[in-house]
Formats: C-alpha cells, structure tokens, sequence
C-alpha cells in the first residue's frame, strides 16, 4: 500500500485517485472547491465516466479513498503526490500553468520530508524542471519530479487506467524510477522508462498524431463526395495494412473536439514555433478539423434552400463523443451556432451531456430526451454524435414523426442503403 495525495480532482485527477485507492493504496484526492469536496465524500460525482461512481463509493466506504481541501496535510502525510489540475489554453494556443505553478508553490511550503511529486497534467515540455525549480526555493530538502502523463480516453478512462496501453514514466533519478515502476507494477503493462522532457513530449506527439489521422481521412472523406467513392471502404481497406492498423482514428466525420486533442494540437503547434520549428503538417490539421465543422450547413442547405429561417432542426449529439458528458470543444456546438446565427429552430438530444451543454446554450434551443418527440414536425436531422441508442433507433417511427424525410448524418451511423429504402432523403460525410 502506497500513501498517495492527487492534487486536483477534475476529470483525469478524480479517476487516477478512484483506481489507485481500487488497487489497494491510500488516496487523498484534493481541490481548493469545497462544495466539490463535499460532493465527493458524499458519493456525488461532477462527471460522467462509466463505472466511475461505484468505485468511488465502493473505496470511501472501505477508507482507501478520501477528499480533502487541506493540500497540508495532504502533502505532509503522503510519499506520491500526482499534480493533476488544469492547463488550459491560452489565446495564443500556449498554455496556462497558473495552477500547476500555485500547487508546487503549495508543496513546497507543505513538504516535511522525501517525495516523488509527479507531473499528471499536459503540460509543456520543460514543465518538470519548473515545479522543481519552484519547489526548491521553499524547500531544501531531498525530493524527485517525475513526469507521467495520462493517456486516459473519455468514456472509457476507468479501463484505460486499469489496462493501460504503455505507462510513461519521465525521471532522471533512479530511486524515483523505480518508486513509480513499483507503483504500476501490478497494472502488468509496458512501461517506457525515460527523461522528464521526452515524457512530457510523448503526450503531446500522440494525441497529435491521432489528431492528424482523424484530419486525414476527413480530407479523404472530401474527396470521396468529389469523386463518388465510399470512405467507409477507403478506411476499412487502410485499416487492414497491419502498418496503419484497425485501432486507427480513421473514422469520418465532422472532426475532433473535447478537452485534449484541440489544445494539445496548439499546444504543439506553440511548442514547435517558440523553439523555431515549422510544423505545418499540424497547423493544417487544425485548418482542416475547423473546416470539417462547418461542412454539415452547405449540405443542410442542399435539402431544405439556402433560408433556414424559422426551420425546424433536430440535433441528435451534443458531447463531442459518445459515452462522455464533455462538449468542450465539440462540432456539435459549432452547428448548433451556425444554425441559430441564420435564425432556426433548433431541438437537441443527448442521453448524458445535457446538461453541461446547457451550460453553454442556454435556452436558444429546445431541450428534448425523447427521440421520436425531437423530431416531431422536424425539416432535417442532424447527426452529430455517433451515441448508440440513435444507432439503433425505429426508422420507420422517425419518418413517421418528421415533416421532411431529411436527414444529415455527420457521423455516418446509418447504412445509405437502407435510409433510400425508407425513403429518406439521407447525406451523410465522404459517402
């Protein structure tokens, strides 16, 4: 059993202290939101995340996980301490790291004797020598800084936490490399011993290059609708060359959003140009995943004429991926907008992230969950998230209920087969 203290329990913070507590280590999970706190110890969970809430009930009530405004304590009575509060973007896609530089401000006040203090925010490279650096001026005693970036995927991340695809563990001292190795050792998975900056680095490249995988067949997708072709097939064949293969982000669509992919691509894009290098193949990977969410209105237009006032549009999907509540950065959000700035009127549906999209959206739009109602007396559907029960939704009590047959499907869920069988007038991406 490890004394562990998380500092931070937003959406990587919170599940990386649940699944250590659920391996048997004592957690401390801290946040300067009180209320949050209080939630928490009460088994009130602020995110969604499949499997999340059981387990967090299920270590309070055996003492292995706790929730704490006190960073003090904390520290004081913990060996590991993750740093997993925010780092969001800046103007410039640079990014902010008030909150680490506060928490290691914190640490070094707190700490009372040896500790691995370990990077689990995004952060840039260089990051692990500022937490020292910061650190070391408040304390003079022996302490290491690791980096260990997360590769937690939304909708999944319990499971991805407890079945890693690689761990990565950024140090340039053994004891710490090995304290960290220990702590993951029972996750029986690869893990990549290296220095903090490669560590750093690594987080960055990746969600990068999946990015650019999701930009490049979106591209494709476009040329397919030029041409006539099917980027369903040209995808499924590209999947089968073992070099690319069938895990690939090679899904079209209406492009990436969320809290990771759009600001670590900036991210990368600030990194690269403050170190003069020209990384253009990202600054077009943004360009495209911008254009690729503003692509579904000419194809809405096609149906129902370029005037959309006063029209009636139903919005399936507004996380930005299934089985998450998070809309930061989703393509739905972008349609929705464009629809409302030409004066629709727009319904939306979505099992989980209502919400948080509320948040946004206020009342400019019609809230619905019952999705035959969405589309009671619609012009045209929209399909922006690709969330299975609209997958596997009557077709025939959806045209019934629609005042046009118009459907826009910016995740290709449906068969273009069957929609002309049902007698929809059905687009959907590079198909």
């Amino acid at each position: 059993m490890k004394k562990i203290a998380v500092i931070g329990v937003g959406y990587v913070g919170l599940v990386t202290s649940t699944c250590f507590a659920e391996l048997g280590n004592q957690v401390i999970g801290i946040d300067i939101d009180q209320k949050k706190i209080d939630n928490l110890n009460k088994g009130i969970i602020p995110i969604y995340e499949e499997g999340l809430t059981d387990l967090v009930k299920k270590n309070r009530k055996s003492g292995n996980l706790f929730f704490t405004t006190d960073i003090t304590k904390a520290v004081k009575t913990s060996d590991i301490i993750f740093i997993a509060v925010g780092t969001p973007p800046m103007a410039d896609g640079s990014v902010n790291l008030d909150y680490v530089k506060s928490v290691a401000e914190s640490i070094g006040k707190a700490i009372n004797g040896y500790k691995v203090i370990i990077n689990k925010s995004t952060v840039p490279i260089g990051t692990g020598n500022i937490v020292k650096i910061i650190i070391s001026k408040k304390y003079k005693g022996d302490f290491d800084v690791v980096s260990n970036p997360e590769f937690l995927k939304e909708g999944t991340a319990v499971s991805d936490f407890m079945n890693p695809d690689r761990i990565v563990v950024g140090t340039d001292s053994v004891k710490a490399q090995k304290i960290v190795n220990d702590l993951y050792a029972s996750q029986n998975s690869t893990i990549i011993n290296t220095d903090i900056k490669t560590a750093e680095l690594i987080k960055y490249a990746s969600n990068a290059f999946l990015a650019t995988e999701i930009s490049f067949i979106n591209s494709i997708a476009n040329i397919c609708e030029k041409i006539g072709a099917d980027v369903t097939k040209v995808s499924e064949g590209m999947k089968l060359d073992q070099r690319i293969g069938k895990k690939a982000f090679l899904n079209a669509g209406i492009g990436y959003g969320g809290s990771c992919f759009p600001k670590d691509v900036k991210g990368l894009i600030q990194i690269a140009h403050e170190n003069n290098v020209r990384f253009s193949i990202l600054d077009a990977v943004e360009d495209t995943n911008s254009a690729q969410k503003q692509s579904l209105i000419p194809k809405i237009q096609s149906l129902l004429g370029d005037d959309l006032h006063d029209k009636n549009i139903t919005v399936w999907g507004l996380a930005f991926k299934p089985n998450t509540d998070d809309v930061r950065e989703a393509p739905s959000l972008v349609i929705i907008k464009q629809l409302l700035d030409r004066n629709a009127k727009i319904t939306v549906v979505d099992p989980i992230a209502t919400e948080q999209a509320k948040l946004i959206l206020g009342d400019t739009v019609i809230y619905e969950e019952n999705l035959i109602k969405s589309v009671s007396g619609a012009d045209c559907l929209i399909i922006a998230t690709e969330w299975a029960e609209f997958k596997n939704v009557d077709l025939k009590q959806i045209k019934k209920a629609m005042k046009k047959a118009n459907i826009v499907d910016g995740r290709n869920i449906f068969n273009k087969k069957e929609m002309k069988v049902f007698g929809f007038k059905y687009l959907s991406v590079g198909r």
